[in-house]
């Protein structure tokens, strides 16, 4: 019976221990299973988390890129628009052809520059040849002013002035100021775009109206002007860029003059260029001007009236003329 009892603890034993065992494994199996249940939960939820800011990423990413492509679609539409307004504006767009008797190339006019009694400089007004500029056939028209060697003390002047002129049109396509005085310099450069009325210079791009001219190409056109319809008093309009904008510039008819200068004796037309700025001499004041009164209207004298007096610019000798000048009397 002890030994029964002893079997009987035993066996009670081993169940419950066997029990807790079970109990033991149950508990730690369910805590795994929890952990892992929690563990899978927080993976869920970053890999939500993670799917999400990836999905939003790519969202940004496709919106973004939508926008580039917009942006650039957008800037294709206004460059071809652009080009489009630009090529209609080049296809309306006519030259106008002017016939030209009054000069051409090879013609050289020289002038003695007086202040007062005194022969100061020399200028000279040529038409050496022809130059392309933005694809059509111009004149390069060149004028100088120099101090001569027994002025310079007073008051030294190397003065260039160039114009590149269409040789249809009479317009100018590019203009050039080179300016030497004292201690006075000044370099200035203006391409015309005649096609979409814009001066580029060297000191901005500027609208300006159609045909207009620099002050140089503006005498030449004037040379070509028929003044035999025109009243005394009377003037033509044109337009003169000069720095920075257009300004209105009319030539006056003042008359007929029997004139002789170094050159000879000329019957000439007087007119006045009324500008504000701009022009080849530096006056306040009036600018007068005696042309050949025939096809040819080379210019015989200029006298610029000055804040002290004035200076006159008389035609010493020519060459290389266009035909004959019919106005010379001796």
């Amino acid at each position: 019976m002890g030994r029964e009892f002893m079997r009987t603890k035993v066996g009670v034993l081993l169940v419950m221990l066997v029990a807790v065992a079970f109990g033991m494994t149950l508990l730690f199996a369910q805590t795994s299973k929890k952990k892992a249940k929690s563990s899978k939960a927080k993976t869920t939820v970053v890999s939500k988390a993670k799917a999400d800011s990836i999905a939003a990423t790519a969202k940004a990413d496709s919106l973004r890129k939508v926008a580039q492509a917009k942006a650039v679609a957008d800037s294709i539409r206004r460059a071809d628009s652009l080009a489009k307004v630009a090529a209609d504006s080049l296809k309306m767009f006519k030259w106008r052809k002017i016939e030209n008797k009054a000069f051409g190339v090879g013609e050289r006019l020289v002038f003695d520059v007086s202040y007062g009694p005194i022969t100061a400089g020399e200028a000279v007004m040529a038409v050496p040849g022809f130059e392309t500029i933005a694809e059509r056939n111009c004149y390069r028209v060149e004028f100088t002013v120099n101090s001569l060697p027994t002025f310079d003390w007073i008051y030294e002047v190397r003065d260039r002035y160039l114009t590149f002129v269409d040789a249809e049109a009479i317009a100018p396509l590019r203009f050039e100021q080179h300016i030497r005085e004292g201690t006075y310099k000044r370099d200035f450069t203006a391409d015309f775009d005649q096609v979409n009325h814009v001066a580029k210079t060297t000191e901005g791009n500027y609208p300006i109206p159609e045909y207009v001219h620099d002050i140089m190409s503006a005498f030449y056109y004037a040379r070509m002007l028929d003044y035999s319809t025109i009243k005394v008093g009377e003037g033509i309009k044109l337009f003169n860029f000069y720095k920075d904008r257009s300004h209105e510039l009319t030539v006056k008819f003042l008359g007929r003059q029997e004139l002789e200068v170094g050159a000879g004796t000329f019957n000439t037309i007087v007119v006045e260029p009324l500008v504000k700025e701009g022009g080849l001499f530096k006056a306040e004041g009036r600018i007068v001007i005696w042309l050949t009164d025939d096809e040819r209207k080379i210019p015989i004298r200029v006298n610029t009236k000055v804040v002290i007096g004035s200076i006159d610019t008389e035609l010493r000798e020519y060459s290389g003329l266009a035909g004959p000048l019919k106005s010379r009397i001796k």
